[in-house]
């Protein structure tokens, strides 16, 4: 029963994750509940054992659809993973206890910001080209990778958002490009739990199986549904996010 839990967590995250990021607000919840007892690096590595293969599936699933900046998103693609090792080494010298408290704040903005604009990522007028577009994401990958690697919550909901903001792409073009970096980042992520021994595979190879299936399910409803479908659930997704860190940062 405890494999079954997990696997239809992360099948519901990898619906959630493939459609705009935030999967891991449901499945790692799951996994802390179902195995109390067990290292949180162990299962902060099983979940990225599983949420790395549906962010996988996302991008490929995506790129036979969407149009991508290839040329752009490589470099930032590169750009992230090294960011996330450099903020998994960050986090072993200090503590990010600040920034946990700080989220719930940055998060609110960027959910007002997000609600004030109402044409914010709703078509699709990239500002840049070439290098500077190259430039510009990675930065976005660089900058995010490092959040990611240091302390993690919101990572794919920032990715779409300064996608949005910086670049000019729509929800649907960001979520689709957000998909690659946070496979960098998740990449990044494995191999470092995995060096130290914490994932469990065999849990991890279950979860990964349903996690696709969910992103599988989760990509065709953005591609068929469109850009203000993946703008609602960012909406939906950060004010789940505030409600999660504030809850997190002031309460627990």
């Amino acid at each position: 029963m405890d494999l079954v839990t997990v696997a239809l967590a992360s099948l519901l995250a990898g619906f959630i994750d493939a459609i705009v990021g935030g999967g891991g607000l449901i499945l790692v919840p799951a996994l802390f509940s179902v195995y109390p007892q067990a290292a949180p690096a162990t299962l902060f590595g099983t979940n990225k054992g599983a949420a790395i293969w549906g962010t996988a599936w996302a991008t490929k699933q995506y790129a036979a659809r969407v149009t991508l900046p290839w040329h752009a998103l490589l470099p930032a693609a590169g750009a992230a993973l090294l960011g996330s090792f450099g903020g998994a080494w960050t986090v072993t010298l200090i503590s990010p206890e600040g920034l946990r408290k700080l989220l719930p704040l940055i998060l609110g903005a960027v959910l007002l910001y997000t609600l004030a604009k109402k044409d914010l990522g709703r078509d699709h007028a990239p500002r840049f080209s070439g290098r500077t577009e190259a430039a510009v994401a990675c930065l976005i990958g660089g900058v995010i990778g490092f959040y990611d690697g240091f302390f993690g919550p919101g990572t794919g909901s920032f990715f779409v958002f300064l996608f949005v903001r910086l670049l000019g792409f729509d929800f649907l073009h960001a979520s689709a490009s957000a998909k690659l970096l946070n496979t960098a980042t998740n990449a990044a992520a494995l191999v470092l739990f995995s060096l130290k021994g914490h994932v469990w595979w065999h849990i991890a190879a279950v979860m990964a199986v349903t996690n696709v299936i969910g992103s599988l399910l989760g990509t065709r409803m953005a591609l068929a549904r469109g850009t203000g479908f993946v703008r609602g659930m960012f909406v939906l997704v950060v004010g789940a996010l505030i409600l999660k860190t504030s809850y997190d940062a002031f309460l627990r």
